[in-house]
Formats: C-alpha cells, sequence, structure tokens
C-alpha cells in the first residue's frame, strides 16, 4: 500500500470515526431536542426551539456583517410543510427579535467583529442551555 494510499484511507477512518461520534450524541428518543444557544463561529448551528417553534440558525461573515439564515418550523407539524427561512444581516453587536406567534421571542445577537452568534435574553445576557443557568452581562463575554 502506497502512503497516499493510507493517508486516504487513515482520512476516511477518522470521517467515520467523527459520524459515529456525531450520532452517538443524538438524544435517544425523538420528542428530545437538540439545544445549542451560542454562542457559535461561522456556519455552527444554533438549535432551539421557542414556544411552538423549532429554530436552527447559523451566519457567515461577510462585509463587515453577520449574515444570518434561520430556518422555523412549528414543531407539532410533522410534515415539514410549515417550514419558513428567513436571511438578514446585522452589524456588529446588533440584536434582531423574532417573535412567535405565542407571543415569545428569539433575540440572536451578532459579536464583535462578526465572530460569534449567540442568542441572548432581552437584558443582553448570553443564555446557556434551554434556560438562563448564568447570566452573564453581554460585556463580561466578549461582546
Amino acid at each position: 500500500m502506497t502512503s497516499s494510499t493510507r493517508i486516504q484511507l487513515l482520512r476516511f477512518a477518522a470521517a467515520g470515526a467523527i459520524v459515529a461520534l456525531t450520532a452517538a450524541s443524538v438524544p435517544a428518543r425523538s420528542d428530545e431536542r437538540p439545544v445549542r444557544l451560542g454562542p457559535v463561529g461561522p456556519l455552527e448551528p444554533i438549535m432551539t426551539a421557542v414556544g411552538n417553534k423549532n429554530v436552527i440558525a447559523f451566519y457567515r461573515p461577510g462585509d463587515g456583517h453577520c449574515n444570518i439564515y434561520v430556518v422555523l418550523n412549528n414543531s407539532a407539524n410533522a410534515s415539514g410543510d410549515s417550514g419558513v427561512q428567513v436571511r438578514l444581516s446585522l452589524s456588529p453587536r446588533q440584536i434582531v427579535h423574532l417573535d412567535t406567534d405565542d407571543n415569545e421571542t428569539l433575540n440572536l445577537k451578532c459579536g464583535d467583529d462578526t465572530e460569534t452568534l449567540a442568542v441572548v435574553d432581552g437584558d443582553e445576557h448570553i443564555v446557556f442551555g434551554p434556560s438562563i443557568s448564568k447570566a452573564l452581562p453581554a460585556s463580561a463575554t466578549g461582546f
């Protein structure tokens, strides 16, 4: 076996290991939603639920802005027909408020120099986990 073939085989094995580890971290029950509120870097997903909506959001930095892509769908609609995609651009430290029909809000904040995107509460504290476990002022985390 040539060294280039070995390298390709090792790359393939490493990719397979990553897929296996990722699959192992998926919730065991279908009613458990994965939650990731950030801060996240470019192309890393934010995953959460707001009211009866499932939310997946990510961003790409460009032209000094966070170019954000958000997909929302109704968690009660298993058909997938309720999906809505929103695209917007935020300046550094700017916040967008996404309101649901059941009067709940998701706040997404673009970080300094478009390095991160995070879910924040109304007072601009970064939110951790499915609820606020410890509210930190936005300035304490680099925002």
